[in-house]
C-alpha cells in the first residue's frame, strides 16, 4: 500500500534579541527519492539559512532569528510505501562481528544510562532468544510498563528516571528501550521525525512530532516503536541520534518564548501530485490539497 502525505509543522517564538539557532526540520536524506513536493524551511521574517550535515548524518540549519515575533514553517508531500518491517527470525550479532559505525549505539549517553539499568535488562531479558525476540521483548515491556501521559512529560527524563517513574511519552519509550537494548549488547539508535495516523481508527490526537527507535539486527536497522508497539504507516524520519539530545528539532542559543505550534502529518488522495517536486499532477497546488486536509 503507498500513501502521499502532507507534512510540516508552523512554529511561532517571540526573542527579545537576535538569537542563533540551529535547527534539525526537514526530512532525512535517506527518504530523498520519496519526497514530492520538497520540505524547504521558511522563516518570516526571512533571513540567511545555512546548512550542514552533523556527524549522525543530519541534515542541519544555521540561522539568527531577529528580536520580535518569527515564524518557521515547512510543508512538504512524501510518498510512504507501507508498514514498518516486522523481522522475525532476524539473529543478533556478536559484539565483535558488529561494523565499526553501529559501536556507538552501544555505548550509554545522556539520557540512556546503561550503567544504571544493565543488571535489570539482563535479570528482565537475559532468557529470551538473541534477535527480534529478544528486542521484541523489551518492546512489550516498555509499552506495558510506560503510561502515556503528556501532561507529565518532562524533557529532562531520563531512561533510568522513565523506568522508575513508569510515566512518560513517546521519547522516554524510545529512550528506556534504547538503553535495555544496549544494555544487551544490541545496538539501538534513537528516531525522530512525523508519525501520521494512517490506518489508524479515530479519534486521532493533536499533530506532534514522534520519537522510536531502530535496532540492528540480522545485518541491517530495523524500526521498533515501544510507545506504540504495531507495526505503523505514515512514519516519516526527520533524524538520527544516540538520545534526543542528538536530534534536538530547535536549539536556541538564547532566551526565547513558544507562542505557537502546529504539527500535521495527513494522508492526501493518491495521485494528486506528480512524480516530482517540479510539478502537480493533476493541475492542484499545495494550497488547493491543504483544503482538502484541513
Amino acid at each position: 500500500m503507498s500513501v502521499q502525505l502532507r507534512i510540516g509543522f508552523e512554529i511561532i517564538y517571540g526573542f527579545c534579541q537576535p538569537t542563533p539557532l540551529v535547527l534539525v526540520v526537514n526530512t532525512h536524506d535517506s527518504r530523498a527519492d520519496d519526497i514530492i513536493v520538497p520540505d524547504d524551511l521558511r522563516t518570516a521574517p526571512a533571513v540567511p539559512i545555512t546548512a550542514y550535515v552533523d556527524a549522525f548524518g543530519n541534515r542541519c540549519q544555521r540561522l539568527v532569528a531577529p528580536a520580535g515575533q518569527f515564524r518557521m514553517t515547512v510543508d512538504g508531500v512524501i510518498r510512504d510505501n507501507g508498514l514498518d518491517e516486522v523481522p522475525i527470525g532476524a539473529r543478533q550479532d556478536a559484539v565483535e562481528d558488529l561494523p565499526e559505525h553501529t559501536l556507538v549505539y552501544l555505548m550509554g549517553s545522556r539520557y540512556c544510562e546503561t550503567d544504571l539499568l544493565a543488571q535489570t535488562a539482563w535479570q528482565l531479558f537475559g532468557g529470551t532468544f538473541p534477535g527480534y525476540a529478544r528486542v521484541q521483548a523489551i518492546c512489550d515491556f516498555v509499552h506495558n510498563h510506560i503510561v502515556f501521559d503528556y501532561q507529565r512529560a518532562r524533557n529532562t527524563r531520563t531512561a533510568f528516571e522513565a523506568f522508575r517513574e513508569g510515566v512518560g511519552v513517546c521519547r522516554d519509550y524510545a529512550h528506556l528501550a534504547i538503553t535495555f537494548c544496549r544494555a544487551m549488547n544490541i545496538p539501538a539508535r534513537y528516531c525522530t521525525g512525523y508519525l501520521g495516523d494512517v490506518g489508524v481508527p479515530p479519534p486521532y490526537p493533536p499533530g506532534d512530532f514522534s520519537a522510536w527507535f531502530e535496532v540492528w539486527i540480522g545485518g541491517r536497522w530495523f524500526t521498533f516503536d515501544p510507545r506504540h508497539n504495531v507495526p505503523r504507516m505514515s512514519r516519516v524520519l526527520m533524524a538520527r541520534g544516540r538520545d534526543a539530545a542528538d536530534v534536538a528539532m530547535i536549539t536556541t542559543f538564547g532566551p526565547g518564548v513558544l507562542e505557537s505550534f502546529r504539527v500535521w502529518a495527513d494522508e492526501i488522495p493518491e495521485g494528486m501530485f506528480g512524480g516530482s517536486g517540479a510539478g502537480f499532477g493533476s493541475g492542484l497546488t499545495l494550497e488547493s490539497a491543504r483544503e482538502l486536509v484541513g
